[in-house]
């Protein structure tokens, strides 16, 4: 079956996936399929960023005439850690309710799910906090490039982290209504997934600004 069937396939009409346990002739979902196609454009896009900011960094100054490079490296506050905690938190959460799916424990997969989203929620709050206090002790995005570039990618993952919430948010209302019991888990297993791809591109990013 081509990409293009898959995803225009009523996903919700796919045999297989009945209870817990996956057939092995269980053809993806359109959901599952297009979450992938997703990951993989995301991918791409936070690739050439960081291409971009490494090109950058090295360029020296257009309007530096003694030759230096107009590069000032950003400071690393202890928000910037917690607020990584806090991600690792929210994945890790995430995690649990996709593993109580395979257990059948429908009351702790909600409650874990529901701490996800909380803690996700925290996460993209403690961003807004981190950038008042960068812009406060003059760290404004047309100060310096590596602040441009900070503001640019921070807020690219924010957008990112966001569409997760409301993809998140969605599932956990599915869980409430208990209606298709096989839809709402593959559709939380699909936000672990997505979770753990921004957690990775967080420690990314993370590792990428503190390095340089």
């Amino acid at each position: 079956m081509s990409l293009i069937s898959r995803l225009a396939e009523k996903s919700w009409q796919t045999p297989g996936d009945a209870g817990l346990a996956d057939p092995a002739d269980y053809r993806p979902a359109a959901a599952t399929v297009g979450l992938y196609v997703y990951l993989g454009v995301a991918t791409v896009i936070f690739t050439l960023m960081t291409a971009a900011y490494l090109m950058r960094m090295a360029m020296p100054g257009a309007m530096d005439h003694g030759g230096g490079s107009d590069w000032q490296p950003m400071p690393e506050p202890p928000l910037l850690w917690i607020n990584t905690g806090v991600l690792v938190a929210s994945s890790l959460a995430w995690e649990v309710s996709r593993r109580s799916t395979h257990l059948g424990a429908s009351e702790r997969m909600r409650l874990m799910a529901m701490t996800g989203g909380l803690l996700g929620l925290g996460f993209l709050a403690g961003q807004l906090v981190l950038w008042r206090h960068y812009q406060a002790a003059g760290y404004y995005l047309a100060a310096n490039p590596a602040n441009a570039f900070f503001y640019m990618l921070t807020a690219a993952h924010g957008l990112h982290l966001a569409g997760g919430l409301v993809a998140g948010g969605r599932a956990i209302a599915q869980l409430g209504e208990q209606t298709d019991r096989a839809r709402t888990i593959r559709n939380v297993r699909l936000c672990a997934v997505y979770w753990h791809f921004l957690l990775l591109v967080w420690i990314v990013l993370v590792g990428l600004l503190v390095l340089t």
